[in-house]
């Protein structure tokens, strides 16, 4: 009787421990559910990933105390580049954007297993800097002439705030020039630990996103056009 008295205690504890546990997960989820419906900024096509824009955009604000005024971008094709200073680069630009935005992201960051559903979602081009580089550039201009924005990093990889930069890639340029797309410029600052991957989301920063005048293809030739990029991004 006492044996038996005992494992049935047992398996009340371990049922109001499954409860507690079962009831922590539902309010977590209602949190998260509520702040991805109040902050969310962009129609991403999905429920899901509208949820998830909107937690990001919250987490940016509250905890890197990110400064940046919306950045407005009409209908049609349009290109976002940025310096490049951190892994969470990507995340802040689409987080100022009132349009969802696929970025251009190195395969090896693509075929990550636990973060291939999203960038899949979110219409991410894997490159292969390596291979066939070719392939992410006819896919980003195929996403540009069916309207969509396209996120690219002209540096081509992580560039510290005091590293020397190399002369960017043409990549923009001529995205820009063959699907006749405007290119919105943002300078990135405040992020804590730059040149990290992930550490830079758990850091607090003081982020600052500017945007840069619009640079319109049909007013610039390809060598203006590259140098402007440059020295929009690049300070």
């Amino acid at each position: 009787m006492t044996v038996w008295l005992l494992a049935t205690d047992g398996m009340v504890q371990m049922y109001d421990w499954v409860i507690i546990v079962v009831a922590c997960f539902f309010w977590l989820g209602m949190v998260f559910y509520k702040i991805g419906n109040r902050y969310n900024g962009a129609d991403w096509g999905s429920r899901s990933i509208n949820l998830i824009d909107g937690f990001l955009r919250w987490f940016f604000i509250r905890w890197h105390r990110l400064k940046a005024k919306p950045v407005i971008l009409p209908e049609g094709a349009a290109l976002v580049v940025g310096n490049h200073i951190s892994g969470m680069d990507p995340l802040l630009m689409i987080a100022c954007c009132n349009r969802p935005v696929r970025f251009i992201i190195a395969r090896e960051e693509y075929d990550r297993w636990w973060l291939r559903w999203l960038f899949d979602r979110a219409g991410c081009i894997p490159v292969d800097r390596t291979g066939k580089p070719h392939i992410a550039y006819r896919e980003a201009l195929k996403a540009l002439e069916q309207g969509d924005v396209v996120g690219i990093f002209p540096s081509g990889r992580i560039v510290r705030p005091n590293e020397t930069t190399k002369p960017i890639k043409a990549g923009a340029t001529r995205l820009a020039f063959q699907a006749e797309a405007p290119v919105y410029p943002l300078y990135l600052d405040g992020v804590k630990a730059p040149g990290s991957v992930f550490l830079c989301l758990v850091l607090r920063g003081k982020v600052t996103v500017q945007q840069q005048q619009v640079l319109q293809p049909n007013l610039l030739d390809k060598k203006q056009m590259t140098e402007a990029i440059f020295n929009s991004i690049y300070k």
